[in-house]
């Protein structure tokens, strides 16, 4: 059966308990993707939007390495996938690495807030994307000592994850479970369950 991306985004719209900004509402971990080529401008406004996040001491300490799915370079990145994210990371548009710089630049300490940073700006990213209708997944699943010695990375430099970017396309493609999930409403604790006043 076919399912409408009209249909997908109604069923996976955040469902709150007040009012949010829809462009949260709206974004959510896509598998299924379409045909649709995301152009070289609408990536620069994607890396730009990353590029606004809060740092510690304005280190910035993201970085990224991205390839096109028509790229040679795309098999590399999609190499170091885990099995179960193969099964649909394939049809992804465009594939990032994203990775931190673990030391400060000024000083001789490690920047422990590095990951929390780079987390930040996966997030201004995604949320960008979203405003074009574009869609993305976070990949925590993929080999990390294959991926230091694919990209050939400094001991400085780590990689925090891959995230996969397209239009939506037709669920059909997926197998299971992913179709299955693909459906599923998002669902999330409620807030006090994780906020407390003092």
């Amino acid at each position: 059966m076919y399912i409408s991306s009209p249909e997908i985004l109604s069923i996976k719209e955040a469902k709150t308990e007040t009012h949010i900004h829809p462009l949260i509402s709206k974004r959510w971990s896509a598998r299924a993707f379409s045909e649709q080529a995301i152009t070289d401008d609408a990536l620069k406004q994607i890396f730009e939007a990353a590029s606004w996040a809060p740092s510690s001491m304005n280190e910035q300490p993201w970085k990224f390495y991205y390839t096109h799915r028509n790229d040679p370079s795309f098999e590399k990145f999609y190499d170091c996938l885990m099995p179960g994210n193969k099964l649909w990371a394939d049809k992804a548009q465009v594939l990032i690495l994203s990775l931190a710089e673990r030391d400060f630049s000024n000083n001789p300490n490690p920047n422990r807030h590095a990951w929390h940073d780079v987390g930040a700006a996966n997030m201004l990213l995604l949320l960008q994307a979203a405003e074009l209708d574009i869609y993305g997944h976070q990949l925590g699943g993929f080999d990390r000592e294959k991926t230091i010695q694919v990209f050939q990375l400094p001991e400085h430099l780590e990689p925090v994850c891959f995230i996969a970017l397209g239009y939506l396309g037709d669920l059909n493609q997926l197998q299971e479970p992913f179709k299955t999930r693909e459906q599923a409403p998002r669902s999330r604790k409620s807030v006090s369950d994780f906020v407390s006043k003092f």
